[in-house]
């Protein structure tokens, strides 16, 4: 089994890109696969490898300005879920598209153990901060979903549902709980004075509540190559198309539409012909390598 850590922190990191030299050579010298990104707000990744190597990689990353209490989620895969490791730059590491105050300005945290009772009062409304397709694969009993295809979209779905309905106490959760930090801030900033979010995100949920007492239903997409996990953080059933990067659930893989490596039902007509035929050349090439693309 095949160890993996998910992380994030938010704190400004001024000269954040003089870190990413250092943590990349941590990871290699430990044999991690991954990624890791870094912006002037904080670090976010995943990572998998060795017992020893991950806590090498957490120590160095506590070590940073303002990480020194970086929490960690574990979970574990039969096969690796990363071909490669990555550290990278970016403006965020999560992106939203709007500056917010996250250290200052994010709601209150709800442990997994509380979740079930603040989602089950009649006065809370319950916000699913991700985007369609992951919502599609599964979701928390009565959630609104959003509808949105990136999460820059949504403050301007906030901004709206806010005029539409007035100031109410509102409940967001997602999949390890970084959106939620920003997502909770701005719905802080727009007025929302009973702001709650799910800490540690569903991925803590689903290792934390049993079953048979919780109000998930279906599976949690990830973003690696197990694409989707449930209960206790095991691997889900579905695989990914890899023309699109959505989640195949394993009914729709007999659709028509769905062809191994070149499409879905949800993405057939985004591509002509010949980028199916150079799909499929990849496809092929994978195969050959013996490296399926089944996800």
């Amino acid at each position: 089994m095949y160890k993996i850590a998910a992380f994030y922190q938010f704190a400004p990191l001024a000269d954040y890109a003089s870190y990413q030299a250092p943590l990349l050579s941590v990871a290699q010298e430990h044999g991690l696969s991954g990624s890791i990104l870094l912006a002037s707000e904080g670090v976010n990744g995943t990572i998998t490898g060795t017992s020893s190597g991950i806590d090498a990689m957490l120590t160095a990353l506590r070590a940073l300005p303002g990480c020194g209490h970086l929490e960690h989620k574990e979970s574990a895969s039969p096969e690796n879920p990363f071909l490669r490791m990555k550290v990278r730059l970016k403006q965020e590491i999560v992106t939203m598209g709007v500056s917010v105050d996250v250290q200052g300005g994010a709601g209150t945290y709800v442990e997994p153990k509380d979740w079930n009772a603040l989602i089950s009062d009649p006065d809370v409304v319950l916000i699913d901060t991700r985007n369609d397709y992951e919502v599609e694969v599964g979701a928390f009993e009565g959630a609104i979903d959003p509808g949105t295809e990136s999460f820059g979209e949504f403050p301007g779905w906030l901004d709206q549902m806010a005029r539409d309905t007035g100031k109410k106490r509102i409940a967001m959760y997602c999949t390890g709980g970084i959106r939620c930090e920003k997502a909770t801030a701005y719905a802080r900033g727009l007025g929302f004075d009973e702001v709650y979010h799910l800490k540690g995100g569903i991925l803590k949920y689903l290792e934390e509540v049993a079953p048979q007492d919780s109000k998930w239903n279906g599976e949690c997409y990830v973003f690696d190559r197990r694409v989707t996990v449930g209960h206790g953080v095991t691997p889900g059933s579905y695989i990914a198309c890899n023309a699109c990067g959505r989640p195949v659930s394993q009914a729709n893989v007999t659709h028509p539409d769905f062809e191994l490596g070149v499409s879905c039902a949800s993405c057939i007509g985004d591509y002509s012909e010949d980028d199916r035929m150079r799909f499929r050349e990849r496809q092929a090439q994978a195969e050959r390598n013996g490296k399926s693309d089944a996800g």
